[in-house]
């Protein structure tokens, strides 16, 4: 996923509850859905064994017998994922994940990048917080990262980025330098900047010139479900929406599913399956199912922000527009290796209400459209009954 400095936040400990879905196919850690073993220990689901039990016995093996021959239990899991071809599988240690758990609160030292790792291994910036310390040094969505304080990040793991843009290695608190190698098309320079205290605001509302109130998520931190919910109501009755979810790469999903209930009278949001067994999410009841409502899409939308996609337009409450999403519909649970580490290994993929899988082939928008998208929603709108 895709997210602040990929998500450098505040260096204190909070578990996690239970769907603590902490999307990180390009920002912070990988996605995470479903819910930890119950409290006696034992497994959530009492499935036969399945190949999803069958990774994670294998990963656990990895660690334990590294432990027993002295070597690096992190290392051995790291090296068991890679082998499994587990595309969103990843393995962070104690303290990396107990910070990621709160990467989603809404604040976090840093300088103000998202990124995420591209296929071929590069590290794209994704984006760029207004008035953070990386956009004060001219850094602009599409660069690449290419060093931190000297370190190549090319290929690197993206929580090893993580720990390095935040100075993980010497606890670097706000204010302290980091050194980074940046590309351009064919510019490449080094710059440094200091970490710095920011918020995140992922929810911004803004009313357009004819009164069509535009309602952007950049990713779905605490809280901005209830944003959203807000801005609905607070949205003049007489116009339509425009929900923006254009480089949303995804965030808690408990988050998105009471997003999805300001627009919706309950009901599916989505199903999901855990080594076998189906569960479920529903909306609240009460949501506004009559102002029109288009969402715009890119590329970008990912993990929550699709499932709240293909909610809206599978139950005929959104216009969708804009172009294909990312396809993030894997699903990714934690557990405790041999040695503390955690390991974020896929367990099964989310549907839309209609059934449709996401994971791989994304959300096809109702209309196609790029450059020009926010003002095709708008003309959108009007069709549906808003003049804008």
């Amino acid at each position: 996923m895709s997210g602040p400095d990929l998500f450098s936040q505040p260096r204190r400990v909070r578990r996690g509850a239970a769907l603590t879905l902490v999307f990180a196919s390009v920002l912070v850690a990988g996605a995470a859905t479903g819910s930890l073993p119950d409290a006696d220990g034992k497994s959530a689901s009492a499935a036969p064994r399945s190949s999803a039990a069958s990774h994670h016995e294998d990963v656990t093996d990895a660690a334990a017998a590294a432990i027993a021959d002295g070597k690096s239990p992190m290392e051995a899991a790291q090296r068991a994922v890679s082998r499994s071809g587990d595309r969103w599988a990843a393995v962070y240690s104690q303290g990396d994940y107990e910070e990621f758990e709160e990467a989603l609160d809404g604040e976090y030292t840093g300088v103000g990048l998202w990124a995420r790792r591209e296929r071929d291994g590069r590290i794209e910036v994704t984006k760029v917080a207004a008035g953070s310390p990386a956009a004060g040094a001219g850094i602009h969505q599409g660069d690449r990262l290419r060093s931190v304080d000297g370190e190549q990040v090319d290929g690197r793991p993206v929580t090893e980025v993580v720990a390095l843009l935040r100075g993980d290695t010497t606890d670097a608190p706000a204010g302290t330098r980091v050194r980074l190698g940046l590309e351009r098309g064919t510019r490449a320079w080094d710059l440094t900047v200091r970490r710095a205290r920011l918020s995140t605001d992922s929810v911004t509302v803004r009313r357009l010139a004819g009164g069509v109130t535009v309602i952007r998520i950049d990713s779905f931190t605490k809280g901005s479900g209830d944003v959203v919910r807000t801005a609905v109501r607070q949205a003049p009755a007489s116009r339509g929406i425009i929900l923006d979810l254009r480089g949303n790469s995804g965030g808690l999903v408990t988050e998105a599913v009471t997003a999805a209930s300001a627009f919706l009278d309950g009901g599916l949001v989505a199903t999901y399956d855990v080594d076998g067994r189906q569960r479920a999410l529903h909306a609240e009841p009460g949501g506004d199912t009559d102002r029109p409502l288009v969402t715009l899409v890119d590329g970008g939308t990912m993990s929550a922000a699709e499932l709240l996609t293909g909610a809206l337009q599978d139950r005929g409450r959104a216009v969708v527009v804009g172009s294909r999403t990312f396809g993030k519909g894997s699903v990714q649970m934690p557990s405790r290796l041999p040695g503390g580490s955690v390991a974020e290994l896929t367990v099964g993929h989310y549907r839309t209400p209609s059934g449709r899988g996401v994971d791989g082939a994304g959300i096809t928008p109702d209309l196609d459209a790029d450059a020009g998208a926010l003002e095709r929603a708008e003309t959108v709108l009007g069709g549906l009954g808003d003049a804008p």
